[in-house]
């Protein structure tokens, strides 16, 4: 691993003068993902500023009854939370379905976030990855993409992102809270992941001298017509091959209001408007989801290795939305499908 500074941030404030002094500095909290790309060589910062006292560990309501969660909360805590658990159960089924107990009661809300792709490319610092170094190319295009995206790819990157929160928090229509010189401002969650574009080195619109602070909820949880489904290679602990989130509002069987997201399928966490758009006013039967499904996927592209995943994903969307529309989530404890 390089050398490096290290530095102990005292406040909110404090912690963006930092980051703004010094363009190759990091935020250090959990670290579960920062620490292995250092050791592997990915990531060099040149300082870590720690920011593990920062005041942002609490789980709040406001007076609009949005639920706002300080960036430093661990993922564990924030799955166990009685108002997460109670108005929100897809976010807490989908950080359980995620990572291991011990990563979970290290990795905070604001660095899940934050987390990289965990393409082996990436990783492999002896192959070209525009992801990690622009303009060098993506070995994933013809090599081994088992993995990799069908959705939202680019000639220059075909990498995934890799949480399981955030496609819960996608569906959610959530907000990250971020703090730079400027002062504070609100990401609507669509907003603050990118596509890999002709720029892949960037994964979302943070800016570099701005430090996540919270994320807000908003008051529709979605608390009994829900799921989150995780497919992967084995049971265990495994990053998704795909992964989908759901929230229904059902009046007399018919659909008032849905949301419905991707995991590891794209650069970002995947949401249709579209496609929820189609599902409001239908009747909540196969027929339905189906469709629902060919449309969410109408232009998946395949490559090399991971056609198998378009017909996956169709399979996953409409096993998911049957368990949401039935009110019988997808279990964290006993993980294979329902």
């Amino acid at each position: 691993m390089i050398n490096f500074d290290y530095a102990r941030a005292t406040d909110v404030a404090d912690a963006v003068r930092r980051i703004a002094a010094d363009p190759k500095a990091k935020f250090i909290a959990g670290g579960t993902n920062l620490i292995d790309l250092m050791k592997g060589d990915v990531e060099r910062p040149s300082r870590l500023i720690d920011i593990t006292r920062l005041p942002l560990k609490t789980v709040e309501e406001t007076t609009e009854g949005r639920i706002q969660i300080g960036a430093l909360v661990p993922n564990s805590d924030l799955a166990y939370h009685p108002l997460i658990e109670q108005r929100y159960p897809m976010l807490a089924s989908a950080i359980l379905a995620g990572a291991s107990a011990q990563l979970r009661n290290m990795a905070s809300t604001g660095g899940n976030l934050l987390q990289r792709t965990r393409c082996c490319y990436f990783y492999d610092t002896a192959t070209p990855c525009n992801k990690r170094e622009p303009g060098s190319g993506c070995s994933a295009i013809a090599g081994i993409n088992r993995m990799h995206a069908i959705l939202g790819a680019s000639e220059a990157c075909i990498a995934t992102h890799p949480s399981d929160m955030n496609v819960a928090l996608a569906a959610l229509e959530a907000k990250v809270l971020v703090t730079g010189p400027g002062g504070e401002r609100a990401i609507a969650f669509s907003d603050f992941h990118r596509l890999p574009g002709d720029t892949p080195d960037r994964d979302t619109n943070l800016e570099p001298d701005e430090i996540v602070t919270a994320v807000e909820l908003p008051p529709r949880g979605f608390a009994t017509n829900y799921t989150y489904l995780k497919i992967r290679d084995r049971l265990s602990y495994a990053f998704a091959l795909v992964s989908i989130a759901v929230g229904l509002e059902l009046e007399a069987g018919t659909i008032s209001e849905a949301r419905l997201a991707l995991g590891s399928v794209a650069h970002k966490p995947w949401r249709d408007r579209a496609v929820e758009s189609a599902l409001r006013g239908q009747v909540a039967d196969q027929d339905t989801f189906a469709l629902a499904a060919d449309l969410m996927l109408r232009d998946a592209r395949a490559h090399a290795h991971n056609a198998f995943k378009i017909e996956l994903a169709r399979r996953g969307i409409v096993r998911a939305l049957t368990q949401a529309a039935r009110g019988t989530p997808q279990s964290q404890s006993d993980k294979r499908v329902a």
